[in-house]
């Protein structure tokens, strides 16, 4: 079986530009590419990217998933700090700057120190770090 590798994650948003705004503004990603209904960030590993849904509706002969109303979580961001000090002082940061304060960061059991904030269009995401032994 061939592999295949992830090269990239679109973010579908009601409002591209707001959306935006908040992974440029509040969690420094460098915009690429800027047009009405897609952004492009500059990121290294994996290329992440927003896309308005009308867009993806007009790309995939108006598919109706792209007409609805989305309900629930769709995708989560993971994004691992050098340390556990550095989840409480960037969620204190994203927060000040508009994040949605979902769970302020926590030792977990499993050995990571984690917090959960939510973007503007209500997608979950985690910062999170591996705790020291």
């Amino acid at each position: 079986m061939k592999k295949v590798n992830l090269e990239g994650l679109t973010l579908l948003a009601d409002d591209v530009a707001r959306l935006a705004r908040f992974y440029h503004e509040v969690l420094g990603f460098a915009i690429v590419v800027e047009e009405a209904h897609y952004v492009e960030f500059s990121n290294s590993g994996v290329r992440l990217a927003i896309c308005s849904k009308s867009l993806m509706a007009e790309n995939t002969n108006d598919h109706f998933s792209f007409r609805e109303q989305r309900s629930g979580q769709a995708a989560e961001l993971n994004f691992q700090c050098d340390s556990p000090d550095e989840v409480y002082t960037l969620y204190d940061e994203f927060i000040s700057k508009g994040a949605i304060d979902i769970m302020t960061p926590q030792v977990k059991s499993w050995g990571h120190t984690t917090a959960f904030f939510a973007d503007p269009e209500g997608n979950i995401h985690s910062l999170f770090a591996i705790n020291p032994a």
